[in-house]
């Protein structure tokens, strides 16, 4: 199978030059066999080329522009689609070829092929079927590689594991409890011994209280007493000179 790319090797556009260079540049990396159809100096090539482009693929104005892919007679795509398979590692299946062993597009291939069918694409022959000298295990053909000696081992560690769980959750939720009573315990020793405490605070508050009265008490006893002296001695005074302006008339 020969991949055909048909390019303009005379086009006044750039951005059609660069695609052009993308497509054939990325084949020889591949190092994939292609041949080169000039369809600006061959007329044959442009028609051949714009017959066989399908119509759904074909722009508005109903000319397809180089690049263009094809493998033997069969369609692959533009350069749009070609940078699309490239960007998902594709590009075998979009030319149609087998991808090589190996390769990043292979393993995804089989991987897929092992998913769907539980089988290894290397594992089938030529014609695409799978070789019946070679023997795909049961268990590996469903995903599951695991024997039945170890399966029966993990069922009897997870079994001990079980019972071993059990065993510390019981021990885990006894020392629980007791921790949970010791609590209470503590709790209800340190509650007589707040309450006393506040009545203690409540009791100095109280003693504090009375004597700040007593003291405002006597504050006041001592005032008035203050008072009422300095108005005695005011009206003896008054008297004392009532008396001097009699005895001088």
């Amino acid at each position: 199978m020969v991949i055909k790319v048909f390019l303009a090797s005379s086009s006044g556009s750039t951005a059609i030059k660069k695609k052009q260079q993308d497509v054939v540049g990325f084949l020889e990396a591949l190092k994939v066999d292609y041949a080169q159809l000039d369809i600006a100096c061959n007329e044959e090539n442009r028609m051949w080329m714009r017959q066989n482009v399908p119509e759904e693929k074909k722009p508005a104005n109903g000319i397809p522009l180089p690049p263009q892919i094809f493998n033997e007679e069969s369609y692959c795509g533009d350069y749009d689609t070609f940078f699309d398979a490239k960007e998902d590692n594709l590009v075998y299946s979009f030319l149609g070829l087998p991808p090589p062993p190996g390769s990043k597009e292979a393993v995804q291939a089989d991987k897929a092929d092992i998913v769907e069918n539980g089988t290894h694409a290397e594992e089938t022959n030529a014609e695409g079927n799978l070789d019946d000298s070679i023997e795909v295990p049961v268990e590996e053909r469903n995903g599951d590689a695991h024997s039945k000696e170890e399966l029966a081992q993990a069922a009897d560690e997870e079994d001990e594991g079980e019972g071993g769980e059990e065993e510390e959750g019981e021990v885990a939720e006894g020392e629980t409890a007791d921790d949970e009573a010791t609590e209470e315990e503590t709790a209800g020793d340190e509650a007589p011994a707040e309450e006393e405490e506040a009545v203690e605070e409540t009791d100095e508050v109280t003693e504090d209280t009375q004597a700040h009265a007593e003291e405002e008490e006597e504050q006041e006893e001592a005032d008035d007493d203050r008072e009422e002296e300095e108005l005695r001695q005011l009206e003896e005074e008054e008297e004392a000179e009532v008396q001097e302006e009699e005895e001088a008339e």
